[in-house]
């Protein structure tokens, strides 16, 4: 079974490869469909966006196709920056510059004001015009000051109080298991194991890709 992965970040393909690698899937990347480009983010809310990111993928692959969208929603900014996290502060600025970006936002904020959630929405969209939609969230704060050196986005300055120290402090294993991604990925992988989904995703792609 194929299923393509509405995206260009070759960290995420890993990600969704490993997080699936025991369903006995193949998961493509875009380009192997000869997908080279995704319409805009102009949803307005996670799920819209991966559901458009996904449904264009279905629609020019012909097979079932995988796609996310997420988000830092930091209480005290009033929920931002949702879904413009990755444009938050302005186009071009580098990890470290938005994090810092967030962190000067927040400067006049005390500790326990800073509550914070990562939120993640992954689509599955299949070429018929059928989908299903899995959510995560992991709960944090932000912090007065960045800490650690992995991760990427926002991890330095996001403290999970699951694992006890920052995203950036933490080992990709550590990660995985309370993030929102990790969380959303979960969900798809409990609903791909269940004998009905199979069916549903046969009955969306032509006989030779199944």
């Amino acid at each position: 079974m194929r299923i393509v992965l509405a995206s260009s970040n070759p960290g995420k393909l890993r990600e969704f490869r490993a997080a699936l690698s025991d369903l006995g899937l193949e998961l493509v990347a875009m380009e192997a469909v000869g997908l080279r480009a995704l319409p805009s983010e102009t949803g307005f809310s996670y799920a819209e966006n991966a559901l458009l990111k996904a449904a264009t993928a279905a629609l020019h692959s012909g097979l079932p196709a995988l796609a996310d969208d997420s988000g830092l929603e930091v209480e005290a900014l009033g929920g931002a920056p949702g879904l413009y996290s990755a444009r938050f502060g302005g186009e071009g600025l580098s990890d470290g510059e938005r994090c810092a970006y967030l962190l000067s936002r927040l400067k006049e904020t005390p500790r326990e004001a800073r509550a914070a959630r990562f939120v993640s929405v992954i689509a599955l969209a299949m070429p018929s015009g059928t989908f299903e939609v899995f959510e995560g969230v992991c709960e944090g704060t932000i912090l007065l000051g960045p800490r650690g050196d992995g991760g990427f986005g926002y991890d330095p300055a996001f403290f999970s109080p699951e694992l006890g120290k920052t995203f950036a402090e933490a080992e990709l294993s550590e990660k995985q298991r309370v993030s929102h991604r990790g969380r959303a990925l979960a969900q798809l992988a409990a609903w791909l194991r269940k004998p009905a989904a199979w069916k549903v995703l046969r009955e969306t792609i032509a006989p030779r890709e199944a």
